[in-house]
């Protein structure tokens, strides 16, 4: 990225300011990326653990999958999934606070015995997934968002601070020789004026 000046002081200063903006800004980002960073690691592993506790809720009634077969499953519907959002590092995120399912009237004398058990595991089952979905969720904009921070670190660092740099090392330069150049033509015009004047007197 090509840091547009002119060799003037008025320039100068507006790349000074810009330069001490970034300055300023580039540890607060490299802080948020770092916090983005554990968020995101959090947000895997609680992912995870979920993902494990719903494969450890199928096991358990993995001996009954032939019944299984006979549950009616829409017994059991989500009606509303409640989530409240809470701020990481500056990004809304989404936290589950709860569910609320929809369980259809039926038959315990037409049903076999077993399906408020039945009911009771979907119920668990179904949260813990929704639950896995929200921090997958969670994930993925932290994620995102870290993503971005870190675009913004490494345009900071590696372009637009080097490139300020230069700007106003350039720009000091063409000063600095434009007013050796000034002081030097003083110079010459001082000891013109002291010739005529000798030549004057004599």
């Amino acid at each position: 990225m090509a840091i547009r000046f002119q060799y003037n002081k008025i320039s100068l200063q507006s790349l000074n300011k810009q330069l001490k903006i970034r300055m300023q800004a580039l540890p607060i980002l490299k802080n948020k990326e770092s916090a983005l960073r554990i968020e995101v690691k959090r947000a895997k592993d609680i992912a995870d653990d979920f993902d494990r506790e719903a494969y450890a809720i199928l096991d358990r009634y993995n001996e009954g999958v032939r019944l299984w077969a006979e549950f009616d499953t829409g017994l059991v519907q989500v009606k509303q999934i409640n989530v409240r959002y809470m701020k990481i590092a500056g990004i809304k995120i989404p936290e589950f606070e709860n569910i609320i399912l929809r369980i259809k009237p039926f038959s315990l004398y037409e049903n076999p015995n077993w399906f408020p058990e039945g009911i009771e595991i979907l119920k668990e089952l179904i949260t813990v997934l929704v639950k896995r979905d929200l921090s997958l969720k969670k994930m993925e904009l932290l994620d995102y968002a870290r993503k971005k921070t870190t675009q913004k670190v490494n345009l900071y660092e590696k372009v637009q601070i080097p490139g300020y740099e230069d700007a106003i090392r350039r720009i000091k330069r063409f000063l600095e020789d434009e007013e050796n150049l000034s002081k030097s033509a003083q110079k010459v015009i001082k000891a013109r004026q002291e010739e005529i004047n000798a030549s004057a007197v004599a």
